[in-house]
């Protein structure tokens, strides 16, 4: 059976915007205890100047909004930039598809090289649904052996789900994880009818009560540049800068590195790190 899975995501998420927010954040006024937190749809339906008939079949995923409408909600309901982008995606998708297999993904030669350069520089490749492309030896080393794990389970999302390591790896696992999955939440505006996406979520949901809630929440994140603090067993503590290069001939392939400020302890760190990996013959793959 088809289900139009983008207008009942836009639903979902903007019941769950709503029910974030309170009257007086509106300038709306309190009356008193609710049966249930946030605004009304009726009360959504008055700040944007629509009928609540129009705003419920928005809500329940039967039509999808008009453009208008769009920026009202967008005012109405305080969204960030992240938010509004992801909605205005969901909006476009207002036809009813099914689900689909996408061709495997492989890391551009270019990204390859760049990655085989960066001696000093831990980087990773991330494809489509968070996938891991490729990696260098140093990222290897950082963060997990990256080259054990099967193919199918190369995805970043699910190593920081499934791999208690890195629970202890981060310093703020909490924090990392749920913008984690916001980013993921913003991969699936763009690809709604991926059948690995779709299993991967399923996986994660059962396996882990904070992946479902976080999840179930409808926070989206760009996540495109950042600042992490790791607790490395080799390299120790390390305080490290991460940017998100987007390749040219494959908007689907980002570059992921992590910097430390030069000749602070953990520029030192990494560079004690990449001494390791080498003599510890910790590759990465050559294809």
């Amino acid at each position: 059976m088809t289900t139009n899975a983008p207008l009942k995501e836009l639903g979902e998420f903007l019941k769950a915007r709503r029910g974030e927010l309170s009257p007086r954040t509106v300038g709306l006024p309190d009356t008193g205890p609710r049966r249930v937190p946030g605004l009304r749809r009726e009360e959504v339906a008055q700040l944007a100047a629509i009928s609540t008939d129009y705003y419920t079949r928005i809500e329940q995923g039967r039509i999808p909004p008009s453009g208008p409408v769009l920026q009202a909600l967008v005012g109405v309901l305080h969204l960030g930039d992240d938010q509004r982008d992801y909605r205005f995606e969901l909006a476009a998708k207002d036809t009813v598809t099914v689900p689909v297999r996408r061709g495997t993904q492989k890391i551009h030669p270019a990204l390859r090289r760049m990655l085989d350069d960066l001696t000093t520089t831990p980087a990773i490749v991330l494809g489509r649904r968070m996938d891991i492309l490729a990696w260098n030896t140093l990222a290897a080393a950082l963060v997990t052996d990256f080259s054990a794990l099967p193919d199918k389970h190369r995805n970043y999302v699910r190593i920081l789900f499934t791999d208690p390591a890195l629970r202890t790896l981060y310093d703020d696992w909490n924090t990392v994880a749920r913008t984690t999955v916001g980013m993921l939440r913003k991969e699936a505006a763009a690809y709604s009818q991926d059948a690995r996406l779709a299993a991967l979520v399923g996986e994660l949901s059962v396996r882990d009560d904070d992946f479902r809630t976080w999840w179930g929440s409808h926070q989206v994140t760009a996540g495109t540049v950042g600042t992490k603090t790791l607790h490395h067993p080799v390299a120790g503590d390390l305080t490290l800068d991460w940017d998100t290069l987007t390749a040219g001939t494959d908007p689907d392939q980002h570059l992921i590195v992590w910097t430390a400020e030069t000749g602070s302890p953990s520029h030192d760190g990494l560079r004690l790190l990449s001494s390791w990996a080498a003599s510890t013959h910790h590759d990465a793959p050559t294809t």
